[in-house]
C-alpha cells in the first residue's frame, strides 16, 4: 500500500494505492480507517468486491455522493481509494485487507471459498489550516475626550492556501458592561463583517447616532481598518477583531476551517472635569403633627450653563440607620418616579416635589405626621449631553442634612383627682363621676374604665405598689363608643338585668351607677381614662392615659330581720305560712263538723225524746292582707261556735 503523500495540508487530496501481487483467483478489497490515536475499532470505508462492485459505509456515503470518496480498481490487483476536499477528521490509519477467492461447485450451484487474506496500512497527516495565520489588533490613541476620533487596524497575515476566503469582523463591549453583570456571555457584540465574498455587513451592535464609523481593508487583504469620529461615552469599551477561514465543501455549503480573534484594545472615553456643588448646610426644623414640612435643595454651582438635573430625595428614619430610602425622583425632563418607600408609606399623596429655578428644589410634607420624623437630603446628578445627542450623567452630589422632628400634640390631659366617701345602706345606688376638666385637643376623643379595688377579692389583679389590694374591672367604654373593649374585661354582663347605668352628660362629664347595692361592692373606686386622636392617616393612636381619685364606698349592712320581713320577702314561705294552711284546716273543719252533726243527729232522736237542745255552727271569719304588709289574720268571733 503506497500513498501519494504521507503529510496533507487540510483541503488537499489523500491519495492511497493497494497492488496485490501473485494472485490466482479473484480479488475483493476493503478500505479502513483508524483514529490516529487508534483508541477505537477500525471503521470500514469501503468495498470492492469481486466482480469490481463498489459498497461505501454509511459514515462516508453522503461524501461520496459527491464526489469526495472515489474507489476504483485500475488493474486486476491495483486498487485505489482517493478522499478530496480533505479534513482535519481525515487523519489517521489507512488499511487496505483483500481477499482472494476459490469458485467451487457445478453451474448450477456456484460457492465461493476463501482461500487468503493480506492486508496492509498506511499513516496519513492532515495539516490543519488554522496554524497558519495570526490576528492582531492595534491603535495609537487608547485615552481620548469627546468629539475626537480614534483608528483601529486588524492586521491578518495568512500562511495558508489563498484560494482559501477570509472574513474578519469588528466586536465591541461597552465600558458599562465590563462588570460582568449585564449581557450574556463575554458581553462583546459585533459591529461590522468583512465577508468571505468581500462585502460589508453591519452587526446587532451600533455605535452612536451622532458617530462616524468607516471601514476599509488593504489590496493584500491583510489589512483591516476601523475608524470612528466624534466619539462619544458609548463608544468607550473594549474592542476586536476576530478573523475566520472559510472553505467550501463537497455539496457547496462552507464550513470554516479556521478562527482567529486578536488581542483587546480599550478605549477610554474622558468625560469634562465635573464642577457641580450642592448646599451642605445641616439644619433641624420641628413641627406639629398635621403641618406642613418644607424643604430646599439648592445647587451652587454646575459644569456648564447646559447641565441638567436629576434631584433624589432620601429619608433616613432612625438615627445612626445605614438605610436611607428614596422618596421620590425628578428626572432631568421633569418627571416624578416615587421610590417603593412612599408608596409602602402612603406618602405618594402627601408629598409634593417643585423645581422652583433651575438650580433650586423644594420638598413637601402636607399633613405631616410624628412617623415622618427622620433626616432629609438630596442627591443631584448633572447631566451632559455628548457628541451623538446621548445624555450622560457628569456628577452627582448630596446635600447637607435637614433633620425633621414632627411632635405629637402637647399632653394637658387631667382627671378630676378629688378623693370622696360615701356610704349607702344595702339596695341602695352607688353614683360614680368622672370628670375631665383638662384635655390635649379639642379633637380628643376618650376611652373610660372603672376599677374597683378590695382586700378581698379573689380576682388576681394586683394593684402595682400596693400589697394586699386587688383591683377588678367594672365597666369600660372605649373612644369608639364600644362598650366592654379591650380595656378592661368586667365580670357583670351588659343587658336588662344589668345593676349597671352609663351615663354622659357632656364630652367631659362620665358616670356610673351601681343599682342595688351589695355589700361585695364595698371598696375604693376610680376611673381610668384614655385620650385618643386621628392622626393625618385616619388612623386612632392613644396619646395620654389618667387615673381619677379615689371613691370609697361603704355598703351599710342591713338591720336583723323580723319574722314578718321573711316570710314576706318568700313567696313560697308565704303561701306556706298563710294561705295552704287554711283550706287544709277548714277541710278538717268541715269533717270534724259533719262527725259532731251526724252524732248530733243521732243524739237529737235520742234528746229529743229527753228534750235536749242542738248545738249550732257559724263558719269562722277568714282575713289576710293582700300587700303582704300585714300577715294574714284568722279571727274567730265570740258565738261562732257554741
Amino acid at each position: 500500500m503506497t500513498s501519494g503523500a504521507s503529510d496533507v495540508l487540510e483541503g488537499d487530496v489523500i491519495q492511497l494505492t493497494c497492488t496485490v501481487q501473485t494472485t490466482t483467483g479473484p480479488l475483493s478489497v476493503v478500505w479502513y480507517w483508524t483514529d490516529k490515536d487508534s483508541k477505537g475499532p477500525p471503521e470500514e470505508v469501503a468495498t470492492v468486491d469481486r466482480d469490481g462492485a463498489v459498497w461505501h459505509s454509511p459514515n462516508y456515503r453522503e461524501r461520496a455522493s459527491y464526489g469526495d470518496i472515489r474507489v476504483e480498481k485500475v488493474q486486476g490487483s491495483t486498487f485505489t481509494l482517493s478522499i478530496y476536499n480533505s479534513l482535519p477528521g481525515d487523519e489517521g490509519l489507512y488499511s487496505c485487507m483483500a481477499t482472494e477467492w476459490l469458485q467451487t461447485g457445478s453451474e448450477l450451484e456456484i460457492n465461493w471459498q476463501n482461500i487468503g487474506e493480506k492486508s496492509d496500512s498506511k499513516k496519513i497527516s492532515v495539516k490543519t489550516v488554522e496554524s497558519s495565520f495570526v490576528v492582531s489588533a492595534s491603535s495609537r490613541t487608547p485615552y481620548i475626550t469627546f468629539g475626537d476620533s480614534f483608528d483601529l487596524l486588524c492586521l491578518v497575515k495568512p500562511r495558508h492556501n489563498p484560494r482559501v476566503p477570509t472574513s474578519v469582523t469588528w466586536r465591541f463591549k461597552p465600558a458599562s458592561l465590563d462588570s460582568g453583570e449585564e449581557g450574556q456571555g463575554d458581553g462583546f457584540k459585533e459591529l461590522v463583517t468583512f465577508t468571505r465574498e468581500g462585502t460589508l455587513q453591519w452587526g446587532e451592535q451600533l455605535l452612536g447616532l451622532g458617530t462616524r464609523t468607516t471601514v476599509d481593508r488593504s489590496h493584500s487583504n491583510t489589512n483591516f481598518r476601523l475608524s470612528v469620529t466624534k466619539a462619544g461615552r458609548r463608544e468607550a469599551g473594549k474592542y476586536q477583531c476576530t478573523a475566520v477561514l472559510w472553505r467550501r465543501n463537497y455539496d457547496n455549503s462552507w464550513s470554516r476551517v479556521a478562527n482567529r480573534t486578536s488581542n483587546l484594545l480599550g478605549i477610554s472615553v474622558v468625560q469634562p472635569e465635573p464642577k457641580l456643588r450642592v448646599q451642605k448646610t445641616n439644619q433641624s426644623q420641628a413641627y406639629l403633627e398635621d403641618s406642613r414640612v418644607r424643604m430646599n435643595c439648592s445647587i451652587t454651582s454646575q459644569t456648564s450653563t447646559d447641565s441638567q438635573h436629576a434631584v433624589l430625595w432620601y429619608v433616613r428614619r432612625a438615627a445612626g440607620s445605614e438605610t436611607d430610602e428614596l422618596l421620590l425622583r425628578i428626572e432631568r425632563s421633569g418627571a416624578f418616579e416615587y421610590g417603593a418607600y412612599a408608596e409602602e408609606e402612603r406618602l405618594r399623596r402627601r408629598v409634593q416635589a417643585e423645581r422652583l429655578s433651575p438650580r433650586l428644589y423644594t420638598l413637601t410634607l402636607n399633613r405631616a405626621e410624628s412617623s415622618d420624623s427622620g433626616t432629609y437630603y438630596c442627591l443631584v446628578e448633572e447631566w451632559l449631553s455628548d457628541p451623538e445627542g446621548a445624555w450622560y450623567r457628569v456628577a452627582r452630589e448630596a446635600s447637607g442634612f435637614t433633620q425633621v422632628l414632627v411632635r405629637q400634640p402637647e399632653i394637658r390631659l387631667q382627671v378630676e383627682e378629688q378623693e370622696s366617701n360615701i356610704t349607702i345602706p344595702a339596695s341602695g345606688s352607688i353614683r360614680l363621676g368622672c370628670s375631665i376638666p383638662s384635655q390635649s385637643s379639642r379633637d380628643s376623643r376618650f376611652s373610660v374604665s372603672w376599677y374597683v379595688e378590695r382586700s378581698d377579692s379573689e380576682v388576681e389583679y394586683p394593684q402595682p405598689g400596693e400589697e394586699g389590694r386587688q383591683r377588678e374591672c367594672v365597666f369600660s367604654i372605649g373612644h369608639d363608643a364600644v362598650f366592654g373593649n379591650g380595656n378592661c374585661n368586667p365580670r357583670n354582663e351588659g343587658g336588662p338585668s344589668s345593676r349597671l347605668q352609663f351615663e354622659r352628660q357632656t364630652s367631659d362629664q362620665y358616670s356610673l351607677i351601681i343599682q342595688a347595692a351589695r355589700p361585695s361592692d364595698t371598696g375604693r373606686y376610680y376611673c381610668h381614662v384614655e385620650e385618643w386622636l386621628l392622626n393625618p392617616r385616619n388612623a386612632w393612636y392613644r396619646l395620654a392615659t389618667n387615673n381619677s381619685g379615689f371613691t370609697f364606698v361603704n355598703i351599710q349592712a342591713q338591720a336583723a330581720s323580723s319574722v314578718h320581713s321573711v316570710v314576706c320577702s318568700n313567696e313560697s314561705l308565704f303561701y306556706f305560712v298563710f294561705f295552704y294552711p287554711f283550706p287544709i284546716f277548714g277541710i278538717l273543719l268541715i269533717t270534724l263538723l259533719l262527725l259532731r252533726f251526724k252524732s248530733r243527729n243521732n243524739n237529737k232522736s235520742q234528746e229529743g225524746k229527753n228534750g235536749a237542745p242542738l248545738l249550732w255552727i257559724k263558719e269562722p271569719h277568714l282575713s289576710y292582707s293582700p300587700t303582704c304588709l300585714d300577715p294574714p289574720a284568722l279571727s274567730l268571733h265570740p258565738g261562732s261556735v257554741d
